[in-house]
């Protein structure tokens, strides 16, 4: 389904197809957060009239509520949303580890208590794959066991031995009750901070074989250049001819970084959660619009963007909107926030498009003032 277009000749940043039930993605591309059915604060047309071209939404939570029985009437997360382009569904996993009250992990699967109302529940790979059946999605993820940072070596080995386990069984289960042509599923490589797990993770997954590949594990407390250690480690071992996810990252100039080692996906719920704290991405870096300095400010967040936010509404409004806890003013910049993020993609696949990465990258973080090479 993946298809390379073409390679940077002086980076490994590359430009592709990926071929979805809902749609052609053209890599490399964001996908905002869409965690309850809805990125926070925006609608459905926001998020067209931005042209995000996918949204990623989470397993565990629409399982939680609106529950199954809801979605299957709704035809599934694009009939509840109204959104008739590509979508992405993480396992969930990733939440039952970090927010059910009590949990319980077995080779057979992980049994757990909801954190909305205590209710106990079973995750196994094949139930994950059953529930991902009914919510839809174009692209979905096997239930995985994300190792926690730090952690030893021994319980790095314990999840990444229980993530192929897991893998191979929702391998199966995919090919068997659902259907290729609708959704892909993509295969997770974990390993923690060990390079050896890595790769033996990466060996294990991609023998299974996958529609892509997705490097997990990473953006959960670890230094950041920890983070893009682990992806050196596992760059080299990926096919060429698979779509590559760097799951969960991360701030412009991290994705800058990484779409220069050759990742085609990513997603974060960082422009709308930094939205609500009042805090907006530019071109020259984040500006936290909530400080005092702005008070008197009537220039735009952003002088290089050209969203409906920074053509009308200046620094000193939005202060003052999200000072007095207005709604309204936490829309506004999230919105931005997710117009830049999808903005960046664009302007990052056109400098691969005409060979001039390089020179692209350098300028961005120059501009943004990142610390990032």
């Amino acid at each position: 389904m993946f298809k390379l277009l073409k390679k940077d000749s002086q980076t490994k940043a590359r430009l592709g197809t990926l071929k979805t039930f809902h749609g052609e993605l053209q890599t490399p591309f964001f996908m905002p957060v869409g965690t309850n059915a809805v990125v926070k604060t925006l609608s459905t047309e926001d998020l067209l009239e931005m042209d995000s071209p996918i949204v990623l939404s989470n397993t565990y939570h629409t399982y939680l509520r609106p529950g199954l029985e809801v979605l299957a009437l709704a035809g599934g997360l694009h009939g509840f949303m109204q959104w008739d382009r590509p979508m992405l569904t993480d396992s969930g996993g990733y939440q039952v580890f970090s927010l059910a009250k009590l949990r319980k992990l077995s080779d057979e699967g992980v049994k757990f208590q909801s954190h909305v109302d205590g209710s106990t529940h079973f995750f196994t790979p094949e139930k994950v794959i059953d529930i991902e059946k009914i919510l839809g999605a174009d692209i979905i993820m096997p239930l995985d066991e994300c190792a926690p940072y730090p952690c030893d070596l021994k319980l790095a080995k314990e999840s990444v031995k229980r993530t192929t386990q897991w893998a191979k069984r929702s391998r199966e289960h995919f090919l068997n009750h659902s259907d290729p042509r609708r959704q892909l599923l993509f295969g997770i490589i974990q390993g923690a901070t060990y390079k050896e797990l890595r790769h033996q993770s990466a060996e294990e997954i991609m023998q299974i074989g996958f529609d892509g590949y997705a490097i997990g594990g990473v953006s959960v407390g670890e230094p950041v250049d920890l983070m893009f250690e682990t992806l050196d480690w596992v760059m080299p071992l990926l096919p060429e001819t698979s779509a590559r996810y760097f799951m969960g990252i991360g701030l412009p100039d991290q994705i800058v970084r990484a779409a220069g080692e050759g990742i085609d996906m990513f997603d974060t719920c960082i422009p709308t959660r930094y939205g609500r704290h009042g805090s907006a991405f530019t071109a020259a870096g984040k500006v936290t619009v909530r400080n005092g300095e702005f008070a008197k400010d009537l220039g735009p967040l952003d002088a290089t963007c050209d969203c409906y936010v920074c053509k009308k509404y200046t620094r000193s409004y939005l202060r003052h909107l999200v000072n007095t806890g207005e709604i309204t003013g936490l829309r506004f910049i999230a919105y931005h926030n997710v117009y830049f993020y999808v903005k960046l993609m664009e302007k990052i696949r056109a400098a691969i498009a005409h060979d001039r990465y390089a020179e692209f990258a350098k300028e961005f973080l120059k501009n943004y003032n990142s610390k990032m090479e």
